[in-house]
């Protein structure tokens, strides 16, 4: 059986996770209004909360368990900006697509795989991900975020960044560039 403070410890390990997923969710008209930090810190507190019913879970339950959770304390934000009656059709298109983003982000890592330690190796792989992608200057992670985990042309980021498009280039290529090394760097711890 699995202690409540490891499951509490690795809930904490999600956090840049959320946070990923959560800004890949939210609409750029929003980006001043919304506090995606309070979001994914009450989507822990929950998490939290529940640690006796995340216990025994795998990591990939932990995940879609705190994405949902996401998903539902998004749609409240967004409500409560929006004064809307509830809206369970947008709650749940909502939950589609943080689970779309999180299969791009592990799609971008790794090919689908179906053995339980590939399955956890890409969830690690993920996480690593989210932790170095915050490590790169605002500029760099938005272009990365925007074209290789939300798809998005390079027009569209020059718009979303309001810059010119070899400016995005620049930004992708460096980066990218950082990510990996950041991502070299944490393999070797």
């Amino acid at each position: 059986m699995e202690a409540p403070g490891k499951v509490a410890e690795e809930l904490s390990a999600f956090r840049e996770y959320l946070a990923l997923l959560a800004r890949l969710q939210m609409d750029t008209r929003l980006q001043g209004k919304l506090d995606l930090s309070g979001v994914v810190q009450q989507t822990l507190l929950e998490a939290h909360q529940a640690v006796e019913q995340l216990q025994n879970r795998s990591a990939e339950e932990k995940a879609a368990w705190l994405r949902k959770a996401l998903a539902h304390n998004l749609a409240d934000e967004m409500r409560r900006l929006r004064t809307d009656k509830r809206d369970i059709d947008r709650e749940r298109a909502l939950e589609d697509a943080l689970d779309q983003s999180s299969n791009r982000v592990q799609a971008w890592l790794v090919a689908e795989q179906s053995s339980p330690s590939a399955q956890a190796s890409r969830h690690e792989q993920t996480l690593r991900l989210a932790q170095a992608l915050v490590r790169l200057p605002e500029n760099q992670r938005r272009a990365v975020e925007l074209r290789h985990l939300k798809g998005l042309a390079l027009a569209e980021i020059a718009a979303a960044l309001d810059c010119s498009k070899s400016a995005v280039v620049g930004l992708l290529h460096r980066g990218m560039q950082k990510l990996r090394g950041l991502l070299t760097a944490n393999e070797g711890e």
